[in-house]
Protein backbone atom coordinates (compact mmCIF):
# COMPACT_ATOMS: atom_id res chain seq x y z
CA UNK A 1 0.00 0.00 0.00
CA UNK A 2 1.54 3.31 -1.18
CA UNK A 3 1.68 6.35 1.71
CA UNK A 4 -1.31 7.85 -0.05
CA UNK A 5 -3.37 4.81 0.27
CA UNK A 6 -2.49 4.46 4.23
CA UNK A 7 -3.27 7.83 4.65
CA UNK A 8 -6.75 7.54 2.59
CA UNK A 9 -7.45 4.29 4.68
CA UNK A 10 -6.66 6.39 7.83
CA UNK A 11 -9.67 9.01 7.18
CA UNK A 12 -11.60 6.33 5.76
CA UNK A 13 -11.46 4.55 9.32
CA UNK A 14 -11.80 8.01 11.47
CA UNK A 15 -14.94 8.71 8.93
CA UNK A 16 -16.57 5.49 9.74
CA UNK A 17 -16.26 5.72 13.49
CA UNK A 18 -17.66 9.31 13.84
CA UNK A 19 -20.47 7.92 12.01
CA UNK A 20 -20.94 5.21 14.46
CA UNK A 21 -20.37 6.77 17.52
CA UNK A 22 -20.07 10.79 18.44
CA UNK A 23 -19.28 10.02 22.75
CA UNK A 24 -19.49 7.80 25.04
CA UNK A 25 -22.66 6.86 26.94
CA UNK A 26 -23.39 7.42 30.43
CA UNK A 27 -22.71 3.64 31.19
CA UNK A 28 -19.06 3.60 29.43
CA UNK A 29 -18.45 7.53 31.27
CA UNK A 30 -19.52 5.28 34.65
CA UNK A 31 -16.80 2.53 33.88
CA UNK A 32 -14.11 4.63 32.58
CA UNK A 33 -14.25 8.28 35.27
CA UNK A 34 -17.52 8.71 37.43
CA UNK A 35 -18.00 5.49 39.28
CA UNK A 36 -14.43 3.44 38.53
CA UNK A 37 -12.21 3.98 42.20
CA UNK A 38 -8.01 2.83 42.45
CA UNK A 39 -8.71 -0.45 44.03
CA UNK A 40 -6.88 -1.42 47.54
CA UNK A 41 -8.14 -5.07 47.45
CA UNK A 42 -9.16 -8.23 45.08
CA UNK A 43 -11.21 -11.08 44.60
CA UNK A 44 -9.86 -13.99 44.07
CA UNK A 45 -9.85 -14.29 40.27
CA UNK A 46 -7.08 -14.90 37.80
CA UNK A 47 -6.25 -12.03 35.11
CA UNK A 48 -5.50 -14.05 31.81
CA UNK A 49 -2.68 -13.31 29.31
CA UNK A 50 -4.92 -12.10 26.97
CA UNK A 51 -6.76 -9.42 29.24
CA UNK A 52 -3.00 -8.24 29.54
CA UNK A 53 -2.86 -8.45 25.84
CA UNK A 54 -6.02 -6.61 25.21
CA UNK A 55 -5.44 -4.11 27.27
CA UNK A 56 -1.56 -3.19 26.02
CA UNK A 57 -3.49 -3.21 21.99
CA UNK A 58 -5.53 -0.77 23.41
CA UNK A 59 -2.80 1.59 25.50
CA UNK A 60 -0.76 1.41 22.20
CA UNK A 61 -3.44 4.05 20.87
CA UNK A 62 -2.75 6.49 23.06
CA UNK A 63 -1.26 10.04 22.14
CA UNK A 64 2.62 10.43 22.74
CA UNK A 65 4.98 13.71 21.18
CA UNK A 66 6.63 12.40 17.93
CA UNK A 67 5.14 9.04 18.35
CA UNK A 68 7.43 8.01 20.78
CA UNK A 69 5.94 5.69 22.88
CA UNK A 70 8.97 5.12 25.65
CA UNK A 71 6.58 3.65 28.42
CA UNK A 72 7.85 -0.20 29.20
CA UNK A 73 5.74 -2.27 30.84
CA UNK A 74 6.57 -5.76 33.45
CA UNK A 75 3.65 -7.44 34.19
CA UNK A 76 4.48 -9.21 37.72
CA UNK A 77 1.81 -12.46 38.18
CA UNK A 78 3.99 -15.58 39.09
CA UNK A 79 4.56 -15.28 43.64
CA UNK A 80 7.90 -15.70 42.57
CA UNK A 81 8.28 -12.34 40.54
CA UNK A 82 5.97 -10.67 43.08
CA UNK A 83 8.16 -11.50 46.00
CA UNK A 84 10.97 -10.33 43.87
CA UNK A 85 9.09 -6.86 44.54
CA UNK A 86 8.09 -7.16 48.15
CA UNK A 87 11.00 -5.49 49.50
CA UNK A 88 10.81 -2.19 47.58
CA UNK A 89 7.19 -1.66 48.56
CA UNK A 90 6.38 0.69 51.55
CA UNK A 91 4.82 -0.52 54.41
CA UNK A 92 0.86 -0.72 53.85
CA UNK A 93 1.38 -1.19 50.19
CA UNK A 94 2.75 -4.92 50.79
CA UNK A 95 -0.16 -6.87 51.56
CA UNK A 96 -2.78 -5.71 49.14
CA UNK A 97 -0.16 -5.71 46.42
CA UNK A 98 0.82 -9.33 46.89
CA UNK A 99 -2.73 -10.10 46.91
CA UNK A 100 -3.47 -8.86 43.51
CA UNK A 101 -3.64 -11.19 40.32
CA UNK A 102 -0.89 -8.87 38.76
CA UNK A 103 1.08 -5.98 39.32
CA UNK A 104 2.32 -4.29 36.54
CA UNK A 105 5.44 -2.02 36.42
CA UNK A 106 5.29 0.81 34.57
CA UNK A 107 8.45 1.80 33.47
CA UNK A 108 10.16 4.58 30.55
CA UNK A 109 13.25 3.72 28.47
CA UNK A 110 15.56 6.49 28.36
CA UNK A 111 17.13 4.74 24.75
CA UNK A 112 13.98 5.45 23.12
CA UNK A 113 15.57 7.81 20.39
CA UNK A 114 16.93 4.66 18.85
CA UNK A 115 13.87 3.97 17.14
CA UNK A 116 12.80 7.22 15.77
CA UNK A 117 13.14 6.40 12.06
CA UNK A 118 10.62 3.44 13.13
CA UNK A 119 7.62 5.31 14.93
CA UNK A 120 8.64 8.75 13.09
CA UNK A 121 9.84 8.42 9.53
CA UNK A 122 9.27 11.67 8.53
CA UNK A 123 11.73 13.19 11.40
CA UNK A 124 13.93 10.79 12.05
CA UNK A 125 16.66 13.69 13.00
CA UNK A 126 14.92 14.10 15.91
CA UNK A 127 16.24 11.43 17.57
CA UNK A 128 20.00 13.15 17.72
CA UNK A 129 18.38 15.88 20.50
CA UNK A 130 17.62 13.05 23.07
CA UNK A 131 20.72 11.05 21.86
CA UNK A 132 22.93 14.16 22.77
CA UNK A 133 21.39 15.17 26.42
CA UNK A 134 20.67 12.68 28.60
CA UNK A 135 18.28 15.19 30.92
CA UNK A 136 16.52 15.96 27.67
CA UNK A 137 16.01 12.69 27.03
CA UNK A 138 15.18 11.51 30.68
CA UNK A 139 12.50 14.35 31.22
CA UNK A 140 11.09 13.98 27.72
CA UNK A 141 10.61 10.04 28.22
CA UNK A 142 9.55 10.41 31.77
CA UNK A 143 6.92 12.81 31.12
CA UNK A 144 5.62 10.93 27.88
CA UNK A 145 5.53 7.66 29.64
CA UNK A 146 3.82 9.26 32.32
CA UNK A 147 0.75 10.51 30.02
CA UNK A 148 0.63 6.55 28.67
CA UNK A 149 0.36 5.59 31.97
CA UNK A 150 -2.59 7.11 32.65
CA UNK A 151 -4.11 5.53 29.34
CA UNK A 152 -3.13 2.67 31.11
CA UNK A 153 -5.28 2.87 33.74
CA UNK A 154 -8.14 3.52 31.36
CA UNK A 155 -7.64 0.88 28.85
CA UNK A 156 -7.81 -1.33 32.39
CA UNK A 157 -11.08 -0.16 33.25
CA UNK A 158 -12.01 -0.11 29.40
CA UNK A 159 -11.55 -4.30 29.42
CA UNK A 160 -13.76 -5.08 32.61
CA UNK A 161 -11.09 -5.03 35.07
CA UNK A 162 -9.83 -2.84 38.07
CA UNK A 163 -7.02 -0.96 38.91
CA UNK A 164 -4.47 0.24 41.90
CA UNK A 165 -1.99 2.58 40.76
CA UNK A 166 0.27 3.87 43.21
CA UNK A 167 3.49 5.51 44.05
CA UNK A 168 4.52 4.00 47.36
CA UNK A 169 7.35 2.23 46.85
CA UNK A 170 11.53 2.69 46.64
CA UNK A 171 12.28 3.37 42.91
CA UNK A 172 15.78 2.81 43.59
CA UNK A 173 14.73 -0.93 44.67
CA UNK A 174 12.53 -1.78 41.72
CA UNK A 175 15.60 -0.61 38.92
CA UNK A 176 18.10 -2.31 40.63
CA UNK A 177 16.15 -5.82 40.90
CA UNK A 178 13.90 -5.32 37.68
CA UNK A 179 15.94 -3.10 35.00
CA UNK A 180 19.81 -3.45 36.35
CA UNK A 181 21.99 -2.88 33.03
CA UNK A 182 18.75 -1.45 31.22
CA UNK A 183 17.50 1.83 29.54
CA UNK A 184 14.44 1.69 31.71
CA UNK A 185 13.57 2.81 35.36
CA UNK A 186 10.35 2.39 37.27
CA UNK A 187 7.96 5.14 37.26
CA UNK A 188 4.90 3.97 38.75
CA UNK A 189 2.95 0.01 40.37
CA UNK A 190 -0.30 -0.96 38.91
CA UNK A 191 -2.38 -3.63 40.17
CA UNK A 192 -4.36 -5.48 37.81
CA UNK A 193 -7.39 -7.23 38.82
CA UNK A 194 -11.56 -7.83 40.10
CA UNK A 195 -11.28 -5.24 43.18
CA UNK A 196 -13.12 -6.53 45.92
CA UNK A 197 -15.73 -4.17 47.49
CA UNK A 198 -13.96 -4.62 51.47
CA UNK A 199 -11.31 -2.17 50.01
CA UNK A 200 -13.66 0.75 49.59
CA UNK A 201 -13.32 2.16 53.22
CA UNK A 202 -15.62 5.39 52.29
CA UNK A 203 -17.41 7.41 49.72
CA UNK A 204 -15.38 9.42 46.67
CA UNK A 205 -13.36 11.88 48.30
CA UNK A 206 -13.41 15.97 47.62
CA UNK A 207 -12.92 16.67 43.86
CA UNK A 208 -13.48 20.25 42.27
CA UNK A 209 -15.85 22.13 40.35
CA UNK A 210 -14.65 23.38 37.39
CA UNK A 211 -15.09 27.10 38.29
CA UNK A 212 -12.24 26.20 41.10
CA UNK A 213 -9.60 24.86 38.72
CA UNK A 214 -10.27 26.10 35.62
CA UNK A 215 -10.27 29.12 33.71
CA UNK A 216 -11.61 30.04 30.02
CA UNK A 217 -9.83 32.92 28.58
Amino acid sequence: MSEEEALAAARARIEDYRSRISSLDDNSRDLLFREARNHNWWEDKDVSDAQLREIYDLVKFAPTSANTQPMRITFLRSDEAKERLKPALNGPNVEKTMKAPVVAILGYDNTFWKDFPKFYPIRPEMAERHKENSDVAQHFSFQQATLQGAYFILAVRAVGLDSGAMGGFDVAKVNEEFFKDSPVQANFLCSIGYGHLDGIKGPRLFRYGFDEVCDII
